[in-house]
């Protein structure tokens, strides 16, 4: 130990010794010819030196104590010219190393639309320490899509996971969303919802966001809790831009299953308040009304003659409107020539009301004796053997999301010294307090009422049915009398993080290089709660869906009389009154769910780090100490022997620490190649509700129970690749990734359980698997084809796949180990973008493709959930009317991708759920002045 000591601070005493006599600074910073915009990741170079650096966000860079001399500072940036000027050191001081650089050919770089778009992403990812994906918006503020989560979608590696059909979560390298890690401005968010760590994307609106960059290897001074990816999003600073921006835009949407135009409006602005001031913002609005036809089914079972058949069929007819609203403000300030401080708050709501109507059969009555009639792939089902009974019901949900951030700090760059500091606060919440989930209506038809239905399980996707008999009486809204009422009085989930952080580094100039200590801590702490309370109603006959009856707008099938929508909720305020609550359920339901979790990290690390013109080696240790307080209900659902269910308080603790080492190598033997390796350890942690001690239960008699002993994921992860960028705006890169997972979770699904003395149909509990393997790699291909002739040299494409095989080994109902896909894992992903940007137009078709995937874990294979694979095709369009004005349509979903869930049973690919959504079609105008 005192061996290695010595030889430390020999270096070190080393470097100085070299320090001492280099006195002078270069500082400056690089914009556009235009003088526009700051241009981050551009790398500047000290010639006769070898000693290089790339720009920050404000195109600022520090390159100090050099000997004093004339050097010749060269700059770098994808899609610019290479630019040099000649710079005079003095013996101490500083001198001016502004640059401006120009596109290739001449003329400003910061064209508008794809092409400025795919130069700066390359730019940053040309630059990254590790493994990185960029997604950054144009001159006048437009990202490729109208959303960001669907503009990630086209990066390498990146899928997105669609909710109604819009792009939400983020999957990265084909792995669960929930493996990610998000960030805005540096600040972790806290997920709204109550049962995930991962954020959707969506609620921030892509109006006030600069950038966002997909982080797929790690670094010490990062934090350690990420397996697919840190997602840092970055909003608009006064510094990014040399002159002040204001932007309007006005847009329209249309969805053609709903057949509704909806508005969306956004202003964002950029001013300098001197040379060394600045506030940069904006707010969105933006109404989506939309349709989903639906169909669900339990898992399946096999007559005595082997047909198949389900005994729970569902047809849901979804109509939805959802309203988002974000606002961002941020202050920069130019403290000295070394340091800049800032504060930055984000504020975005998310309103989402759901009507469902739903038509259920019921068939469990047949359970034992199975179909009454079997031919091919119809089965029938006849009330003269089994009573069948129907169920029409209507939820009306409304739900409030927030995320709120605010961030303050300052970075102090002297070339020697940097120190870096921030505080934030963070929070999140998802509520209701007044929805009707569900609003049931049920009628039971038995051998007198002469029901018989068929149901074809021929379709491709989902079976249909036809009654053959009593069709008046199925079809009679008078025959349904009201069966159950769920009212939702409070479910406020609330979420929130406080965090501090430090990091300090210094520089020593070397023959050849800078040579870089750092060490930094962060301490984070967070809170996160349930609490939900409902009451419940008891049966009427005096009630019945003609009460409420309404008109349907499903187009998959006749589903028959359903309930009016927004009528339903006034019809139970009237009648409230004469409603009986059912005080067991209510007690049971409001007690099982609510919990509370606290995590408080710890952490702390060193690294180091040799930068020269060729190689970039980081290495070094991070440790992070975490402790739960775990606080739920342990409940007993025993309403035979209890007046109310028992509910007993009970509380966890627990804690632990984690070392996490990490090794990142860059090489750039050639100006246009970079190839990269890297190594490091992490985890992540389970989300806070399957570690809460709770446990709850559906409308359908489903359990879900946490697990206090839940362990983290821990993973050692590889990550090595090259970029070659073979022309000027051009770009292939290719990257493999091995990762070792142990205690991988998975939420096991058991059929028929018994818990607590009760039987439920389905009950889910997390556990911890044994050990995953994931390997896989991802290719990509960027290239805008400037050097053909007129009119073709507006043409570009971008292409990148992802292969991803992860597998685990769960065990199964009979104690056997198996071999599994890790849940949400597709093999292969795939995006090809064709555009073409010249002149006034901009034109872009877009494909992304996602390989099936196991979305559960049953206790046996054919318990297992897949989704198919899901292709989605879009296209944009974008014209320059004037300098200021620009007009914009996109087409989402032109080939009406569909969600299928399924289970593999009885030889083929069985229904659990299906969804259709249609195509959206947006347009608008933006104004910049």
């Amino acid at each position: 130990m005192k061996s290695s000591l010595r030889l430390l601070a020999g270096l070190l005493a080393t470097c100085s010794g070299a320090t001492i006599a280099q006195a002078g600074d270069i500082v400056g910073n690089v914009y556009d010819a235009g003088g526009t915009r700051a241009l981050q990741s551009a790398t500047v170079r000290v010639v006769e030196l070898g000693r290089e650096v790339e720009t920050g966000r404000d195109g600022g860079y520090v390159i100090a104590d050099l000997p004093a001399g004339t050097y010749t500072l060269e700059a770098r940036y994808v899609g610019a010219e290479i630019t040099t000027r000649s710079v005079a050191v003095p013996a101490s001081g500083r001198v001016d190393g502004n640059l401006t650089l120009s596109a290739i050919g001449g003329g400003d770089i910061l064209v508008t639309g794809l092409a400025a778009n795919m130069t700066s992403a390359l730019s940053r990812q040309k630059a990254a320490d590790g493994v990185e994906s960029v997604l950054t918006r144009d001159a006048i503020g437009q990202f490729p899509d109208q959303n960001a989560a669907e503009s990630l979608r086209r990066l390498p590696g990146i899928n997105i996971l669609n909710d109604q059909g819009e792009g939400r979560f983020v999957s990265v390298r084909g792995l669960d969303p929930n493996l990610n890690s998000t960030s805005v401005n540096g600040v972790r968010l806290p997920s709204p919802e109550s049962d995930v760590r991962q954020v959707a994307l969506d609620v921030i609106s892509s109006d006030i966001i600069e950038s966002i960059e997909v982080k797929k290897s790690l670094t010490p001074d990062m934090d350690g809790d990420t397996i697919g990816a840190s997602v840092e999003i970055n909003t608009t600073s006064a510094f990014d831009r040399k002159k002040d921006y204001y932007a309007v835009s006005a847009e329209g949407s249309w969805n053609d299953y709903s057949g509704k135009t909806t508005p969306k409006g956004s202003f964002d602005f950029s001013k300098r308040l001197g040379d060394d001031f600045g506030v940069a913002g904006g707010i969105s609005y933006y109404k989506r009304k939309f349709e989903t036809d639906n169909v669900e089914s339990d898992f399946w079972k096999q007559a005595d003659d082997g047909a198949p058949y389900s005994e729970s069929l569902e047809y849901r007819d979804y109509d939805v409107e959802r309203t988002r609203i974000s606002g961002a403000l941020s202050f920069d300030w130019r403290a000295s020539d070394t340091t800049t401080a800032y504060v930055r708050g984000n504020w975005s709501q998310f309103d989402d009301h759901e009507y469902r109507r739903r038509t259920t059969f019921d068939l469990s009555a047949f359970e034992d004796d199975g179909p009454s009639a079997t031919d091919g792939s119809t089965v029938s089902f006849d009330s003269a053997d089994n009573d069948i009974t129907i169920e029409r019901d209507l939820k009306d949900r409304f739900e409030r999301q927030r995320i709120r951030s605010v961030v303050l700090g300052s970075k102090t760059d002297t070339g020697t010294w940097k120190f870096d500091w921030s505080a934030s606060y963070a929070k999140s919440t998802e509520k209701e307090t007044f929805s009707l989930d569900p609003v049931r209506f049920a009628a039971d038809f038995d051998d007198e009422s002469g029901v018989a239905i068929d149901f074809d399980n021929s379709g491709r996707y989902y079976p249909t049915y036809s009654v053959i008999s009593g069709a008046d009486a199925v079809n009679d809204a008078a025959s349904y009398t009201l069966n159950r009422v769920e009212l939702t009085t409070l479910s406020d989930s609330q979420d929130e993080e406080w965090a501090v952080k430090a990091d300090l580094a210094r520089t020593f100039a070397a023959d050849g290089g800078d040579f870089t200590i750092q060490a930094g801590g962060k301490a984070r702490w967070r809170d996160k709660s349930y609490d939900f309370n409902m009451t419940r109603y008891k049966k009427s006959k005096d009630f019945t869906l003609a009460d409420v009856l309404g008109s349907q707008t499903y187009r998959l099938i006749d589903m028959g009389p359903v309930a009016l929508k927004g009528g339903t909720a006034d019809w139970f305020r009237a009648n409230e009154a004469d409603l009986s609550i059912n005080d067991y359920a209510s007690a049971l339901d409001s007690a099982t769910s609510d919990y509370s979790v606290s995590e408080d990290i710890l952490a702390g690390y060193l690294l180091a780090r040799w930068d020269s013109d060729t190689m970039r080696v980081i290495g070094g240790v991070r440790i992070e100490r975490t402790r739960n307080e775990m606080d739920g209900n342990l409940v007993v659902d025993d309403e035979d022997n209890l007046d109310l269910p028992s509910v007993t308080p009970v509380h966890f603790e627990r804690s632990y620490t984690d070392w996490l080492p990490s090794l990142t190598l860059r090489y750039s033997p050639q100006r246009n190649v970079v190839a990269r390796a890297a190594v490091y350890k992490s985890l992540m942690r389970p989300n806070l509700k399957d570690i809460a001690p709770r446990f709850t239960v559906n409308e359908d008699n489903e359990a879900e129970v946490g697990n206090p002993y839940l362990k983290p994921y821990r993973a050692w992860n590889a990550d090595f690749g090259f970029d070659y960028y073979f022309s000027d705006n051009a770009g292939v890169s290719f990257n493999g990734f091995y990762k070792s997972i142990d205690d991988y979770i998975i939420k096991t699904v058991y059929s028929d359980f018994t818990f607590n003395g009760a039987t439920y149909d389905q009950l889910t509990i997390p556990t911890n698997g044994d050990k995953a393997e994931i390997v896989g790699f991802e290719v990509s291909y960027n290239q805008a084809f400037t050097m053909l002739p007129a009119p073709f040299d507006g043409l570009l494409t971008q292409v990148n796949y992802t292969y991803t095989d992860a597998r685990g080994t769960v065990q199964d109902e009979d104690g056997f180990a198996r071999k599994i896909s890790l849940p949400a894992s597709a093999r292969n992903t795939f995006n090809v973008v064709l555009g073409y940007t010249k002149g006034p137009i901009d034109l872009r078709a877009a494909g992304s493709y996602r390989d099936g995937y196991v979305d559960e874990v049953g206790d046996n294979p054919e318990g297992d959930r897949y989704v198919q694979q899901h292709f989605q095709l879009d296209l944009s369009a974008k014209y320059k009317l004037t300098d200021n004005v620009r007009l914009f349509a996109d087409w989402v979903n032109v080939n009406n991708a569909k969600y299928f869930a399924y289970q593999n049973f009885a030889g083929a690919r069985r229904l659990l759920q299906y969804e259709e959504y249609g195509s959206t079609v947006k347009f608008g105008a933006r104004v910049t002045f």
